[in-house]
């Protein structure tokens, strides 16, 4: 996948990534193996670790913000307190998936409506809203919805049909399914453990099942997709699957692992799972 987003190299519990111009170096505690490449690390423009707290190293190398083409979504980027800069790369196939998948649907007349839960910074919307398809963007964070609509502006699209939601996961959700509210295709992403807009407590083990059932109850009669993706430890692909299967009799189901990859006889790194079911 050639875009602005490579990875390097990997190992001794570290990634080496380029965003753009930018090469950093950061925790992955999935690399258990040795790096490949470790002269690449020189070009580290700036790193981040853990070891004794939340410590950037070279952070004023980098801009306050960047911009990044990925997966053909320019993304607005910058480096947080906690190590995250606004994007999580591997699920860029899964934009691609998502903009050619309700792309399709419209071929077909069809004016699908994309829901986004547990959105972040808006990549997956974005992706969709480039399809043509009507979306609902919502996360619990103001900051990161503002930082997704600022996203949408850097694409063009900060007038294409996107409703934007400050909300609780569950609480919106029981709301659309009081106003009978429906959505064609559905993406989530539930946090291992989160806040809502009011400080709502969110713990996957423990809402994740009546998150599931809104969810099924907000699809439309003729639905095409629902994705679930996970970077909780032991929310396997199978897992994920099994959870969609048990609203879902007819279609298709697949799962797998999100990578980060990086040029051919780059070692690809797991970093998160998706299970999706596809009507028909």
């Amino acid at each position: 996948m050639n875009d602005g987003y490579e990875l390097l190299d990997s190992g001794n519990g570290r990634k080496l990534e380029r965003y753009g111009d930018v090469v950093l170096a950061r925790p992955c505690a999935q690399a258990v193996w040795q790096p490949k490449n470790p002269l690449l690390w020189e070009n580290a423009v700036a790193s981040f670790d853990r070891s004794e707290g939340l410590n950037w190293q070279g952070r004023g190398n980098l801009s306050t913000a960047w911009q990044v083409e990925i997966a053909g979504v320019v993304m607005k980027l910058s480096a947080t307190d906690f190590g995250h800069l606004g994007v999580f790369p591997e699920t860029r196939a899964l934009w691609q998936w998502i903009r050619a998948t309700l792309a399709e649907q419209r071929k077909k007349g069809r004016e699908p409506r994309f829901l986004n839960l547990f959105a972040y910074s808006g990549g997956a919307t974005l992706a969709a809203a480039q399809s043509g398809a009507q979306c609902c963007h919502l996360d619990a964070s103001k900051g990161m919805v503002e930082w997704a609509r600022e996203n949408a502006a850097l694409n063009q699209l900060e007038n294409a049909p996107i409703r934007w939601i400050v909300d609780d996961v569950i609480k919106f959700l029981r709301r659309e399914v009081k106003r009978d509210t429906r959505y064609d295709a559905i993406l989530l992403d539930p946090p291992s453990f989160g806040r809502g807009k009011k400080g709502e407590l969110y713990k996957i083990e423990e809402s994740l099942m009546e998150t599931l059932d809104l969810v099924h109850q907000v699809l439309s009669d003729d639905p095409c997709f629902v994705l679930l993706t996970s970077h909780t430890p032991g929310f396997s692909p199978i897992v994920l699957s099994n959870l969609l299967r048990q609203y879902h009799d007819g279609g298709t189901l697949a799962c797998g692992e999100m990578l980060l990859t990086g040029k051919p006889g780059t070692m690809e790194v797991p970093n998160g799972n998706w299970a999706r079911w596809v009507n028909g």
